[in-house]
């Protein structure tokens, strides 16, 4: 497919919406968890850790060739913060895996890790702290690679998926393994250097932690007062501003909201670990090698992404440079939820539909 940029039909959305609730009632199968250790794995940055624990959350079984190559791998990447939990829910795996859905679990094999330093991969609040390697996106993208190679014999990707760190993640793939998989889909990022706004918000979340006081270099006995500096700034860098004025017309609604979600984030977020997440992506820079990536590449942004905002224009700079590219920005609607749109395919779905066909071997 030749490299362009294209709107999503606006009178689609509600229907696509409504096909996806209808299908989510079809749930996939039970997921199954499972961990796998690096023995020694060496960092970028010349850190070496005895055991790099890697977790993950698969669906269905793998399928293979006469020449054991795998046919039927899907792997899905997560953002910043998050884990591959987050696609076990109802809104993604009841819209993807179920019986006759696009990536129907009995169909495919689904592989969800936990990225290093998130959810219950190895990570600074394990014990290490401020000790922990300071790892980056291409330390990430390796493990991930063993991961697949070493700890579940795959050695072939259908579909590389990645939402916003993990849309990063997926260009690092498609450049430094071009090989290794039919098809991609980054949602939401830039496939350019961390720079401008974006680097701005993320100096500002490293800055409020490393400068309070209480963090006393990751060794702090209680999250440091910083950390709800980040967290707010996290929040408004992950919201819609139409549907938060949607949600919370009145002032009484809109501070409920803030000082619910603020605790709750509180809770489950650990200072060093957000110090590391963020940080992680200090080198991220693909856009020296674009030309060189071989895989059908359908890349999604949407109109309310406060991270990427579509004024820059450099998706559609970007993509040209990608032999098998093709940009989508979906505009701002009544179903897109901001930089979080990533994770409803039922909105954007009909698109992985043609990326499949498309890249079908």
């Amino acid at each position: 497919m030749k490299a362009s940029s294209r709107t999503f039909p606006l009178v689609l959305l509600p229907v696509l919406c409504f096909l996806g609730a209808t299908i989510a009632a079809q749930q996939p199968p039970q997921p199954v968890d499972g961990d796998f250790v690096i023995r020694d794995f060496h960092f970028r940055s010349g850190e070496v850790l005895p055991e790099l624990r890697l977790h993950y959350t698969t669906y269905g079984k793998p399928q293979k060739d006469a020449a054991g190559r795998v046919l039927n791998a899907v792997m899905v990447i997560h953002g910043t913060g998050g884990s591959g939990q987050q696609f076990t829910g109802p809104n993604f795996a009841g819209v993807l895996f179920g019986p006759g859905q696009l990536l129907d679990a009995s169909r495919y094999f689904i592989i969800l890790p936990d990225a290093i330093g998130h959810g219950h991969s190895s990570k600074p609040s394990d014990g290490l702290h401020a000790r922990f390697p300071h790892y980056e996106y291409a330390d990430m993208v390796e493990a991930q690679y063993r991961l697949l190679t070493e700890g579940l014999s795959v050695n072939h990707l259908r579909l590389l998926m990645g939402t916003s760190m993990g849309c990063m993640h997926s260009w690092l793939w498609t450049e430094t393994y071009p090989d290794f998989m039919d098809a991609a889909l980054p949602l939401a990022c830039l496939p350019v250097q961390i720079a401008g706004r974006n680097r701005v918000t993320r100096k500002i979340i490293l800055d409020s932690i490393r400068t309070d006081p209480g963090w006393l270099n990751g060794e702090y006995k209680e999250q440091p007062r910083g950390l709800r500096t980040a967290i707010y700034l996290l929040m408004i860098m992950g919201s819609s501003p139409l549907q938060m004025q949607k949600q919370y017309p009145s002032r009484d609604q809109a501070d409920a909201y803030l000082d619910s979600s603020l605790q709750s984030r509180i809770a489950s977020t650990d200072a060093n670990d957000l110090l590391y997440q963020v940080d992680s992506s200090r080198n991220y820079d693909p856009s020296g090698q674009l030309e060189s990536i071989k895989t059908h590449v359908l890349y999604i942004n949407s109109a309310d992404d406060f991270i990427n905002p579509p004024e820059l224009g450099i998706a559609e700079q970007q993509i040209r440079r990608v032999k098998q590219g093709r940009f989508v920005l979906l505009p701002i609607s009544d179903q897109t939820r901001g930089h979080g749109t990533h994770t409803l395919p039922a909105i954007w779905g009909s698109y992985l539909k043609e990326l499949l066909a498309e890249s079908q071997p």
